[in-house]
């Protein structure tokens, strides 16, 4: 028979040249299409247009993972929460925790791994092989069926401190994971407690505003009452209603704002904004006496109890041992093989025995350079991780420094507060009797309502930033806990405790 190749003329392998050059010219410009998602772009068109998600990616929203996590009683009826009660929820349910744990658990799981290496390697394999055959010019032929099954032991007996160094690394990245989840406790902690006094911060300055708008009433009251004695013109009235108007708007301006500040703090629990709940305002007086000792006090406390500062010495630690981790990579290393098995031979109905054992020494000669690279990235590593943790001290130094003055003003406040708020009653009671008995003016007498309304707020304001001062000053050092309560005097103030004026 003919071969067809050898009757094809110049024409046809000219053609079949064209053709073959083509699909090579034309199979890199159909690499660069980029691929398709559900049938849809993958991308925009161009940057200044949106992407046009496909509608099975809008379908398929992200799952949490988690559901939330409420206590029982939470959604009863006249429920009202405590400051520790909201710190336990948001625990359970804000994402900074869940995510800065499930990073702790990922990091002991990479330490369990790398001590594995310390163990042997051991593994089994079976298998079946069928092997037919023909002797020399296909006068005979065979059939041979075999069956194999083999335990393999491998174990690295000794590398110059690699392994040992890699275990004490991944050591080193779970404390300092642990540590992170620590902080992220601390933060979420102060993140409730900041809501929560602006929530309650509203509520006070709602119920110190509910009496300014009861003072306004009783001004414009004494207004008409002296304008129908003939001794007050209508003057006084107008400016006694536009008092009123003013205490009426910004009491409807705080009425919004505790909605919003409510909102704010079911948000910092890990709930919806409309969640059904309520707390009380705290009452009392503030325990201003004994709170703070010297600043050196508090920086000792930090640089032993902050847990991000402890995160960045155990980030240090690691980019510290990661240098002899890749130091020793230049060393040889010894392992152990052994391993054993039977193989059965179908065809004749014999089996036998394999077993074998050996010692490898391994030695790097040349790999490139890539090793003296690896020690050098590791070395300008620990370089960097170092600095940062200075930048860390530094910070925890600052932040401590600030929070301290900020407390001491705060206490400062709340006394001058008091002494306003006191000043400013008896003013305006003065301003109201003289109007009263006709030696006043109106002026004189919505003067001192505005001072005394400005000094409710200030105090109701001065208390608020005490408690936030404190709860800082305790974040600062590393000291806050799920109570609530900061260390400064070892549990004696909780955070909930006292309360607003």
């Amino acid at each position: 028979m003919d071969d067809p190749v050898k009757n094809w003329t110049r024409k046809d392998l000219l053609f079949c040249a064209a053709v073959l050059l083509g699909g090579i010219l034309v199979m890199p410009g159909c690499a660069q299409e980029l691929p398709k998602i559900y049938g849809a772009r993958a991308t925009s068109p161009s940057a200044a247009m949106p992407w046009i998600p496909p509608p099975e990616v809008v379908a398929k929203p992200a799952s949490t993972g988690s559901a939330t996590i409420l206590p029982k009683d939470f959604l009863k009826a006249e429920r009202s929460l405590s400051l520790s009660g909201i710190v336990e929820i948001a625990l359970q349910n804000n994402p900074q925790t869940a995510a800065a744990w499930a990073q702790a658990r990922s990091a002991a799981a990479a330490y369990g791994s790398k001590r594995g290496e310390y163990y042997p390697q051991i593994g089994a394999t079976a298998g079946v092989s069928r092997i037919h055959g023909q002797s020399l010019g296909g006068e005979t032929s065979y059939d041979e069926r075999n069956y194999t099954a083999a335990v393999q032991l491998d174990w690295l007996i000794f590398d110059f401190g690699r392994r040992k160094a890699a275990v004490e690394e991944t050591l080193e990245a779970l404390i300092a994971a642990d540590w992170s989840h620590n902080t992220a406790i601390q933060n979420v902690i102060l993140g409730v407690e900041k809501a929560y006094y602006s929530y309650v911060t509203a509520k006070a300055l709602l119920e110190a505003q509910e009496a300014t708008y009861k003072e306004a009433e009783r001004n414009l009251d004494a207004a008409k009452v002296r304008h129908h004695a003939g001794v007050a013109t209508i003057a006084d009235v107008l400016q006694a209603q536009t008092a009123l108007s003013q205490a009426k708007l910004a009491l409807d301006s705080l009425r919004g704002q505790i909605q919003t500040t409510r909102g704010s703090l079911a948000t910092a629990m890990g709930l919806p904004a409309n969640t059904p709940y309520d707390i009380e305002v705290p009452r009392g007086e503030i325990p201003l006496k004994g709170t703070l000792e010297k600043v050196d006090a508090y920086l000792s406390q930090a640089e032993k109890q902050r847990p991000d500062l402890a995160a960045a010495r155990a980030q240090a630690r690691k980019a510290e041992i990661h240098v002899r981790t890749v130091q020793a990579e230049h060393y040889p290393s010894i392992n152990g093989t052994a391993n054993w098995g039977p193989t059965y031979y179908d065809t004749t109905g014999s089996s036998g025995d394999t077993y074998s054992g050996a010692i490898q020494l391994s030695v790097p000669i040349f790999t490139g350079f890539s090793k003296n690279y690896n020690v050098i990235q590791a070395q300008a590593d620990e370089k960097a991780a170092r600095a940062l943790l200075e930048i860390t001290r530094q910070q925890v130094v600052l932040e401590v420094w600030t929070s301290y003055y900020n407390l001491k003003t705060a206490e400062e406040r709340v006394g001058t507060s008091q002494d306003l708020l006191k000043s400013a009653t008896e003013s305006y009671q003065v301003a109201l009797g003289r109007y009263k008995a006709g030696v006043g003016t109106i002026l004189d007498l919505l003067s001192a309502q505005s001072a005394l309304q400005s000094a409710r707020a200030q105090r109701v304001q001065a208390y608020s930033d005490w408690f936030v001062s404190l709860a800082q000053l305790a974040h600062d050092t590393g000291t806050l806990t799920l109570a609530g309560a900061s260390a400064l005097d070892e549990g004696a103030i909780k955070l909930e405790k006292g309360g607003m004026p």
